[in-house]
């Protein structure tokens, strides 16, 4: 059985459109990346929580809002610098940052009905800290 040049061509293209959109509607979500001692976490679909004696890297969670609402946080961090993200309509927004014996504890980061990415970044080594978040 034969197939002639054009219509393997239109199928080699519809193969590659495809894979294509493939390739760009699967390469938008948040990657973790870390080192950590010590460390211990817990995400829900309201909540997260992450304690570590030692982290370096990117930590990503995901929450699940059920109607609009804000972050509300605490968090403590000995030595390093850390700043915590959200994402909620795609738009990556700081929530806060620490700095070497920085405490935080407040709320905002207004969000609506749907997926946050709660995305926490340090610049270098991080040693004794703790963070809870919750949708409120």
């Amino acid at each position: 059985m034969f197939v002639n040049r054009k219509t393997m061509k239109k199928r080699i293209s519809l193969i590659i459109a495809a894979f294509i959109i493939l390739v760009m509607t699967g390469c938008g979500g948040y990657i973790s990346s870390y080192k950590a001692t010590g460390f211990v976490r817990s995400n829900t679909s309201s909540s997260v929580f992450m304690n570590f004696w030692s982290f370096e890297g990117r930590m990503v969670f995901r929450l699940r809002a059920k109607a609009e609402g804000e972050l509300k946080y605490t968090a403590s961090l000995e030595k390093g610098n850390l700043t915590v993200y959200y994402d909620y309509i795609g738009t990556k927004s700081e929530l806060f940052s620490l700095k070497d014996g920085g405490t935080a504890d407040s709320s905002g980061g207004y969000v609506e009905e749907g997926t946050v990415y709660i995305i926490v970044e340090t610049d270098g080594k991080c040693e004794n800290g703790e963070l809870r978040i919750g949708l409120e």
